[in-house]
């Protein structure tokens, strides 16, 4: 585990909860002296954004809102949404929608002046300081993007998925409006609140764990196990929308200090290649590598399952197992399928896909138990 006096955390400047929350980004944003503000957005959910619309421009500040394609952002996307952001002449921005929206907001935000191109940037902590404001409305529950230090682009040449972490992508202002929400499809909640527990799950079982993070992992997992379901039976359970985005952002708030491991380095290559929603990627992996990890971090294992609500069994090991197969009966139980062939993925890929999963080295370091490419291979073949 990381040394416990060691830990930088970038916060949100100003996170509002509630009912009604997302119009107030036209005060703060007005405040933060915007004038012309560029609203990133999705084409489906294209109505959630009329709302801080009207808001901003009864504020004065005029708005561009940019449907960006739908599915993960590439960088034809990004290099789309530089272009109409430079035009408009943007002195604010604001994500609205799900992971791939604020990714593309983040770096529009970080990228508008033109000092540095994508390329430049990939990796860790090679972005200059952000010179526009930046906000963020998540309307799922899952990302957590509107609080991490991190932004991801698909290189669609490559087929790899590309990263760029620091803290200057950090929003200024986060709004988690449950209203917003309510309209998610089933699918959507079930994939999304899954990629919120595997952040939760793998921060806390992790070499660079920290007290700090672990709190905010534990609750996240408990929320998930209280809300996940009752969230995909019915959509307009306000208490359970509002739930699952606490629990989304406390997953977010992980990923900057201790970031996730070895379930999101195998998932890279489900959606880079085979095009497997994120959190459904997640999802189909997560059981198998946590069998995997047992052995190295039982204590850890068993914390989880209880957090999940399964009580505690004879040892570490039983109570680990019976989280295991919590996670299984919840994914089951909210409709996410269990099995990679499903996706038209067969044997005879896994080679290929183990490849490309070690190298995503940046996670796999950070698993409690060292992945050597055959236990990759291993893995992908026990989810098939």
């Amino acid at each position: 585990m990381a040394d416990p006096q060691k830990l930088m955390l970038h916060n949100v400047r100003t996170v509002r909860l509630g009912q009604g929350v997302a119009d107030d980004c036209a005060a703060d944003l007005t405040a933060a002296g915007c004038l012309r503000t560029l609203l990133i957005t999705g084409a489906p959910i294209r109505a959630l954004c009329n709302g801080p619309v009207r808001a901003l421009e009864a504020a004065g500040c005029a708005v561009e809102v940019l449907e960006a394609s739908e599915g993960e952002p590439t960088l034809a996307d990004l290099a789309a949404a530089l272009d109409v952001a430079r035009r408009f002449e943007a002195d604010g921005v604001i994500g609205l929608g799900g992971g791939s929206a604020m990714d593309v907001a983040k770096l529009v935000a970080a990228l508008i002046d033109g000092e540095q191109d994508f390329a430049e940037v990939v990796g860790t902590d090679l972005l200059n300081p952000r010179k526009v404001p930046l906000a963020c409305i998540p309307t799922t529950a899952g990302t957590g993007s509107e609080v991490t230090p991190i932004a991801i682009v698909e290189d669609t040449g490559a087929q790899l998925k590309k990263g760029v972490v620091s803290p200057h992508l950090v929003p200024d202002f986060a709004y988690l409006d449950p209203e917003l929400t309510r309209s998610m499809p089933r699918g959507v909640t079930a994939a999304t609140g899954i990629d919120a527990l595997t952040h939760c799950i793998e921060s806390y079982a992790n070499r660079f764990a920290h007290p700090v993070v672990d709190q905010w992992a534990l609750e996240g997992i408990r929320l998930v196990g209280r809300y996940l379901e009752r969230a995909c039976a019915d959509g307009g359970d306000m208490e359970a929308r509002a739930g699952m985005l606490r629990a989304s952002h406390l997953g977010g708030q992980c990923l900057g200090p201790v970031n996730t491991a070895a379930v999101h380095a195998l998932a890279y290559p489900l959606g880079g290649e085979f095009h497997i929603a994120h959190g459904v990627a997640n999802s189909l992996l997560l059981p198998h590598v946590l069998r995997f990890n047992l052995e190295a971090a039982p204590g850890r294992y068993a914390d989880i399952a209880e957090a999940l609500g399964t009580g505690r069994r004879a040892d570490d090991t039983a109570t680990a197992l019976a989280g295991v197969e919590r996670i299984e009966r919840l994914s089951e139980a909210v409709g996410i399928e269990r099995h990679l062939a499903a996706f038209g993925i067969s044997h005879n890929v896994i080679p290929h896909m183990a490849a490309a999963a070690m190298t995503v080295q940046r996670l796999l370091v950070r698993n409690p138990r060292e992945v050597t490419e055959a236990d990759a291979q291993a893995i992908y073949q026990a989810a098939l």
